[in-house]
């Protein structure tokens, strides 16, 4: 994700590396190229030249310390402002209502109803609320049938209504059971159209009338640029929005809508879409998108994967057992478990700092398919690493798990490799977490 732009900071901050000091004309011609990137980045022309000028301001008025670098210092005047731009604060749903209402607007194609979806999962898994949703997408073909679908995956309640054609009383009906039933928030789906056009606007003030939500979140597609940018302006104008949500931020070469649609609206930027799946929707973090603009990965939201995903009680028995050198296949296997919960190995890795730009390294998730079918494989003595894998071993688990005998060597060849390291490492009262599922 971005690239283009990452790549960009990365050559410039380079150009800076060297320097003995920033000047007025190192650091004028650093800004010139930051407009640039931003502005090929799709980013708003007003907002690019705002910022270039108070980046320009910040380095010049810094005093460099001793211990950084002119190119560090800049680096860190860029990273700052990018933060300010977009927010600084991770935002919070506001969730006061009974139910509290979100009512989700937007475009025809944005992502919307997958949006209302997920959002619907992320509040019931990550905030343990009770979410009921409402189908008033009565525009597009098989729109409602499509809600219900995606809703399905996590058990999530919709509200339709067979036949009907208008949004006003669907809503309504489901905001009544919302209240009835005790449910604590009420997500409401509406449609789109291609354009922005009278009738459109007039049914969203009509269910805002009604309704009185405490959020109306903008659903933007972010491959959309600026384009996206100026329609929420248009809906922050007539509805008068919350916040927005950008779908498509995973596929995403140009980073302009992240960058400016906060300050454009001055609404906060509350989630992000960042895949396909019906999970794959993450709270938005200024200091996140920050490092991932300019090529920093994302520690982040890796940080909120690993305390997600992996069991304290299990790391500290894997920590145990790595100290002493006594893990078994097994062990390995539940490792890998652990690791395909938080995503894909190239995804996970792309969020490391210095691990961004892997556009050519082909890390292939049928490695890990092949490993975990070689241990499945083995009897449980020889998990247990109780017998010697002998040949004739060898061979018949790689007939039982489809791989060949060099796949089965590999593994236990890097398997006693990784053993014999843990041995020769001196001895630690703790271990990093990360050495633990890397």
């Amino acid at each position: 994700m971005f690239d283009s732009i990452a790549n960009k900071f990365t050559q410039l901050f380079s150009s800076l590396a060297g320097k003995k000091k920033l000047t007025e004309e190192n650091i004028s011609d650093a800004v010139r190229k930051v407009r640039l990137a931003l502005l090929d980045a799709d980013v708003n022309y007003s907002v690019a030249s705002q910022f270039v000028r108070r980046v320009k301001e910040k380095a010049l008025g810094d005093d460099v310390f001793k211990s950084v670098t002119p190119d560090q210092q800049f680096i860190k005047v860029v990273h700052e402002e990018l933060i300010a731009l977009m927010g600084t604060d991770e935002p919070e749903l506001v969730m006061t209502g009974h139910p509290t209402v979100i009512l989700m607007c937007g475009l025809q194609g944005a992502g919307k109803t997958t949006m209302t979806a997920k959002l619907a999962l992320y509040l019931k898994k990550k905030k343990n609320k009770k979410v009921l949703v409402a189908a008033c997408d009565l525009q597009r073909p098989a729109a409602v049938e499509q809600l219900k679908r995606i809703c399905a995956q996590s058990e999530t309640e919709v509200v339709a209504i067979e036949g009907e054609k208008k949004p006003l009383k669907v809503a309504k009906a489901a905001h009544s059971r919302a209240r009835k039933e005790g449910f604590d928030i009420l997500i409401v789906d509406t449609a789109g159209r291609l354009h922005i056009d009278a009738p459109l606007m007039n049914e969203l003030k009509d269910l805002k009338k009604a309704l009185d939500p405490q959020e109306i979140l903008f659903v933007a597609n972010a491959t959309t640029g600026q384009d996206a940018v100026k329609t929420a302006q248009e809906f922050d104008n007539t509805l008068g929005i919350t916040g927005s949500i950008l779908t498509m931020l995973d596929g995403s070469a140009r980073a302009g809508a992240a960058i400016s649609i906060t300050e454009v609206t001055k609404k906060p930027l509350k989630f992000e879409g960042i895949g396909e799946h019906i999970d794959d929707i993450q709270v938005f973090n200024p200091k996140s998108m920050a490092d991932r603009i300019l090529g920093m990965g994302d520690v982040v939201n890796l940080v909120k994967k690993v305390e997600e995903h992996i069991d304290e009680e299990e790391s500290a028995k894997l920590e145990k057992k790595m100290r002493r050198a006594a893990f078994t296949y097994d062990d390995y296997l539940k490792q890998i478990g652990m690791m395909k919960k938080m995503g894909s190995f190239k995804s996970l890795l792309k969020m490391v700092p210095g691990m961004s730009n892997l556009g050519d390294l082909d890390i292939s998730e049928k490695e890990f398919q092949k490993t975990e079918a070689i241990i499945q494989s083995m009897t449980p003595i020889e998990r247990e690493e109780r017998v010697e894998l002998i040949p004739s071993r060898r061979h018949r688990i790689a007939n039982g798990s489809g791989t060949s005998i060099d796949d089965v060597n590999r593994l236990v060849k890097g398997f006693k490799k990784l053993k014999k390291l843990c041995k020769s490492m001196p001895k630690m009262k703790s271990m990093p977490k990360e050495m633990l599922w890397q």
